[in-house]
């Protein structure tokens, strides 16, 4: 499979109209355990990016992924800008100069941006945090790079995002309510299943 800049452009228009679709459930979301803006920032950020890369003519994967990072860092606040900023300007340093990347390729890009996202936020796995959507995901697609099925990706990612449910909040605003968090959604795992959902949809429909 080739993945080239019209599928990266498809994915993100559609992850972003996705997270304009669904911004009040995030907001709520993060109004049960946090600071209630991560809905509003992920839709203004995604909004910020589908205008950017609407506009923007690319020659390689690396320039428009530096681009979403690059944008997501100067117009989302909270934690989700630089999370979601870094993750996208760690898979740039991965895809400079590749006109079109392959599964492995892809993989390599999502493990580096999963490794900055966990540098930046200092999380772990079952924190009650994105990393609990973001590492089983990537865990998958590098075992899998040659088989993968994009339906268990999304599959995987909404499964891993219901089950931030039962756990306890270790980082961020929601551990402030300790045990008392158990019992809601996270919503950064929430955003990251979208993430993986729209990617994967894009990716099946290639694929075929």
């Amino acid at each position: 499979m080739e993945i080239g800049v019209e599928e990266i452009k498809q994915w993100l228009q559609q992850l972003s109209q996705t997270l304009q679709n669904k911004k009040e459930y995030l907001t709520d979301l993060d109004q049960a355990i946090g600071d209630g803006d991560h809905g509003l920032n992920m839709a203004r950020g995604f909004k910020e990016v589908s205008v950017k890369i609407e506009n923007t003519s690319y020659t390689d994967l690396g320039l428009i992924f530096k681009d979403t990072g690059m944008t997501l860092l100067t117009k989302v606040g909270g934690a989700s800008g630089p999370l979601y900023g870094t993750a996208f300007i760690k898979c740039a340093t991965v895809l400079t100069g590749k006109v079109t990347m392959n599964v492995s390729e892809l993989t390599d890009a999502l493990e580096a941006a999963l490794n900055g996202i966990q540098a930046r936020g200092k999380a772990n796995l079952f924190d009650k945090t994105m990393i609990d959507v973001w590492e089983p995901v990537v865990s998958y697609l590098k075992d899998h790079k040659d088989s993968v099925d994009w339906e268990d990706v999304m599959r995987l990612s909404n499964e891993k995002m219901e089950a931030t449910k039962d756990l306890e909040a270790k980082k961020g605003r929601a551990s402030y309510l300790g045990k008392r968090s158990i019992g809601f959604i996270d919503p950064g795992a929430t955003s990251s299943a979208y993430f993986f959902t729209e990617l994967s949809k894009v990716l099946k429909g290639v694929s075929k």
